[in-house]
């Protein structure tokens, strides 16, 4: 993979998802080699991108359309990070086994190998985002990814809301913190509503990259699916919240070049990491102080 010293280039592949997963791989993988021809040593697709959402409804169909890890998508992404030299982050809906299924980000190295997966820890039940119906939380705990690309973390969706994911991401090493994700507005929700929950998605992770000193790197999916319209805006944060490439709500291929020296920078001048009082934090543990 190419790289300039301590400079690493992202892309996010924001796309619109089709129904049928074969025509969504296709395209994902068409992404990834535009990417790569584009200087990106790090590619990240959407949260679920294979289908549509599926998770609007309960319909024990979906199920269908899990697979196992490794699988046919991890074997076709890992042969396009090889080719390209890239390191390749994934979303999938991973079936562990018989009726046992979870929401997974899959980190292909630049040998097509896996270098390490993250199961979905928060799982929402909203309306439209009954995820609980489908996926049993992630147990392999918030790691940094080790990669031709550096340490990485992966975070996915939901879990963008929850700081402590941020947080022991950060402390296991990670440099960059990347969120698949897919989230849109109910199609009958106001125009105020709609900025309202777009300004709110955006800050919360702003502020993950400040308070820990990273770069954050969200990638949405766009389009129409059944009630939901997903609303991109996918972004790059610099490790002081600054944020340095932005798409729009159509697919987009975002490209950002991501200076790490900036972590170190950023935490010597605001060191917020060193400062923790850790011998008061115990009651986080707690589901609420009363």
């Amino acid at each position: 993979m190419e790289s300039r010293g301590d400079k690493l280039t992202v892309a996010l592949v924001q796309m619109k998802c089709e129904p049928e997963p074969a025509r969504n791989l296709e395209c994902a993988i068409s992404r990834v080699g535009e990417a790569a021809a584009r200087g990106a040593g790090i590619v990240c697709l959407p949260e679920l991108f294979l289908s549509h959402y599926p998770c609007q409804t309960e319909d024990p169909r979906f199920f269908d359309l899990a697979e196992p890890i490794p699988g046919p998508t991890t074997e076709a992404l890992g042969r396009i990070a090889a080719e390209k030299k890239i390191v390749l982050v994934s979303s999938i809906f991973e079936k562990r086994a018989e009726g046992l299924y979870h929401n997974t980000a899959v980190v292909l190295d630049v040998d097509g190998k896996i270098a390490g997966r993250y199961r979905k820890m928060h799982i929402p039940d909203d309306p439209r985002y009954y995820e609980k119906f489908y996926f049993t939380p992630g147990d392999l705990d918030f790691v940094a990814h080790p990669t031709a690309g550096g340490r990485l973390g992966v975070l996915v969706c939901w879990d963008q809301w929850f700081p402590e994911a941020a947080r022991l991401t950060a402390m296991a090493g990670a440099k960059i913190l990347f969120y698949p994700t897919a989230i849109g507005w109910h199609r009958e929700e106001l125009p105020e509503v709609r900025r309202e929950q777009a300004d709110a998605w955006e800050t919360i992770q702003r502020a993950h990259a400040i308070a820990n000193g990273v770069f954050v790197a969200a990638v949405n999916r766009v389009g129409v699916e059944g009630g939901l319209e997903f609303w991109g805006r996918s972004f790059v944060a610099d490790p002081f919240g600054k944020i340095i490439a932005r798409a729009g709500s159509d697919e987009e291929l975002l490209i950002a070049e991501c200076d790490l020296g900036k972590i170190e920078e950023t935490r010597r001048n605001w060191p917020f990491l060193r400062d923790r009082r850790i011998d008061a934090y115990k009651d986080l543990l707690l589901r609420y102080r009363s």
